[in-house]
């Protein structure tokens, strides 16, 4: 097959050899991991809310909202209104589970953000 030039395809000059990724790959692995669970930091150290340990595991979506609006009540460092922060919290932590969690927690959560608006009186 000839290519414009009149050469064929088979006499192009090959890519470089791989060995030359392999290196890189090798120092990359030196470099310091960076943090894992970024997500896991800002649920426990934002400057939203101060949350209870294990309120996104509580079995109860009313449990789940009434802590979430308790803490959002209490905490002196959050930027937005009460509601707002708690209900982002919460997406926030839907969000980034993503497919590993489990569709019977995620109903539930679901459930947490109506009982949630609820609570706040937004219905």
């Amino acid at each position: 097959m000839a290519t414009r030039s009149g050469k064929t395809a088979s006499s192009r000059p090959k890519p470089a050899s791989r060995k030359a990724g392999s290196a890189r790959r090798k120092s990359v692995a030196k470099r310091k991991a960076s943090p894992k669970r970024w997500s896991q930091r800002v649920t426990q150290k934002s400057d939203a809310l101060d949350l209870k340990r294990g309120v996104f595991t509580l079995r109860d979506p009313k449990a789940i909202a009434a802590s979430l609006k308790r803490s959002a009540e209490r905490s002196s460092r959050r930027k937005a209104g009460a509601y707002r922060s708690a209900l982002s919290m919460l997406t926030f932590y839907v969000n980034r589970a993503g497919k590993t969690l489990p569709k019977t927690q995620r109903d539930r959560l679901e459930r947490a953000k109506t009982e949630l608006k609820r609570q706040f009186g937004r219905e």
